[in-house]
């Protein structure tokens, strides 16, 4: 009886020991998909980098248009800014004064919103009275002028500087050339070109 237990113990510890080693059998192969279902994955694969490029080429659309658009607004505002200039004394629009005047019409005729500040300016001649009346008749001259070619009064407003804000320093007539002008200032450039 002692040996028949013992040969039983043996037995069930080889059986335990055996049940609890080796490698554990391998996982079943992964099912291999069918037809239909590898096109179906290719086309949603197809379909969201399509997607994609579309998305990057509609940005790029975007950005180009933004840029030539700020490029638009950055020429119409250096033509609404170029200055005119005056002869000695005189507040009578010079002939290059009036094509410069010309130029801002159709920009001005696009953006019916603006409002362009017209500033008058004279050299240092003269007392400052009578310097600040030239300068408010230069003002005036361009603004009229500008409303005979067909713009609303209502868009322009005009200010007199007289001799206070020289853009030349000297008492020569290179400088008072200079200082004889019309300053023109746009307070708010979101309203052009829309």
């Amino acid at each position: 009886m002692i040996v028949r237990r013992f040969f039983v113990t043996v037995f069930a510890a080889t059986l335990l020991v055996g049940a609890c080693g080796g490698d554990p059998p391998p996982p079943p192969p992964p099912p291999q998909p069918d037809q239909d279902s590898l096109q179906r994955y290719n086309d949603s694969v197809a379909a969201a980098e399509a997607a994609r490029r579309a998305e990057a080429e509609r940005l790029a659309a975007e950005r180009a248009a933004e840029a030539e658009r700020q490029r638009r607004i950055r020429e119409a505002r250096a033509t609404l800014e170029e200055m005119v200039f005056f002869d000695y004394d005189m507040s009578e629009i010079r002939s290059d004064a009036a094509t410069t005047l010309r130029a801002k019409v159709d920009i001005l005729r696009s953006s019916p919103q603006v409002q362009l500040r017209i500033e008058g300016h004279a050299d240092e001649r003269g007392s400052l009275e009578y310097n600040q009346a030239l300068g408010q008749r230069r003002a005036e001259s361009a603004r009229t002028y500008l409303v005979n070619l067909g713009l609303p009064g209502a868009m322009f407003r005009t200010v007199s500087f007289g001799e206070e804000r020289p853009i030349a320093q000297g008492s020569n007539e290179s400088a008072w050339a200079q200082n004889r002008r019309d300053e023109f200032v746009l307070p708010n450039t979101d309203a052009l070109l829309k």
